[in-house]
């Protein structure tokens, strides 16, 4: 499983193994940052098999790997704001590079 620690890494997997995402949310001071669903580059390599949000603003996938080759799995972390506040104007990436060998 990956978490919001697992940025910028790089994990390697068989083809027919599945890899599951779940990004967690934050909230303070009336702002609530949020994720997106994670994608995949390419669904031939890893195709994605379920994914939610929650209204804490967290997020979560599971990808199956298809086939050999190397691909990112990525989402962005966005604010929004309660009546009133204001976001700052900053989107946080993150990504991790799936390297899918043979079974």
């Amino acid at each position: 499983m990956l978490t919001n620690a697992d940025d910028d890494r790089i994990v390697v997997v068989t083809a027919g193994d599945d890899i599951e995402v779940r990004l967690t949310g934050s909230r303070s001071q009336g702002l609530t940052y949020t994720w997106n669903v994670p994608q995949s580059g390419d669904s031939g390599v890893l195709r994605r098999t379920a994914a939610r949000t929650t209204p804490t603003g967290g997020a979560s996938a599971v990808f199956h790997a298809g086939k050999p080759g190397v691909i990112m799995i990525a989402s962005v972390r966005t604010c929004r704001p309660d009546p009133g506040r204001v976001c700052p104007l900053v989107v946080v990436p993150w990504k991790v590079t799936a390297k899918v060998s043979r079974e």
